[in-house]
């Protein structure tokens, strides 16, 4: 599925950390960053990651959440929230039911290698539940403020 800025953004519901589960029903109302990212404790999804974190305060006074997506499992984000000090959810999305429907469970290539895995991808959701803005590709430097001042502008 290719996702399109205007559109409903695919419902989801999955297990998040805290013991939660998070849906996009119970998001409604806020505006939602989604970053999809690979893998935990990898470097680039570290620092990902850490720079969300770092602009959370300034996403809560734009009104807006950060919910991280990977297919880890939840024991894997337990350990990689408290080893950063992640204080936004994970979701685990480890059947890939969500990251295929948001078109991010894809083809990569590494060395010549083919495989399937997560394309780092972040979509900010308005508070109708539809796309406001999409990311594919993301390259980490500099991206969290990039989607900050997207959501101010919403």
């Amino acid at each position: 599925m290719s996702l399109i800025i205007g559109t409903k953004a695919p419902a989801f519901s999955l297990p998040a950390t805290d013991g939660r589960k998070i849906s996009l029903d119970d998001l409604k109302g806020r505006k939602v960053v989604l970053f999809f990212y690979p893998k935990d404790n990898t470097s680039g999804c570290t620092l990902e990651a850490k720079d969300f974190q770092a602009f959370k305060k300034d996403f809560a006074a734009a009104d807006t959440e950060i919910v991280g997506v990977s297919p880890d499992s939840l024991k894997s984000h337990d350990r990689f929230r408290a080893k950063y000090g992640l204080d936004f959810p994970l979701a685990s999305d480890e059947a890939k039911t969500m990251l295929e429907a948001y078109g991010v469970w894809a083809q990569k290539s590494m060395y010549g290698r083919k495989y399937m895995g997560v394309e780092r991808t972040t979509v900010l959701i308005d508070r109708e539940g539809n796309i406001a803005r999409i990311w594919p590709k993301v390259k980490v430097k500099g991206h969290a403020e990039e989607v900050l001042e997207a959501a101010r502008s919403l």
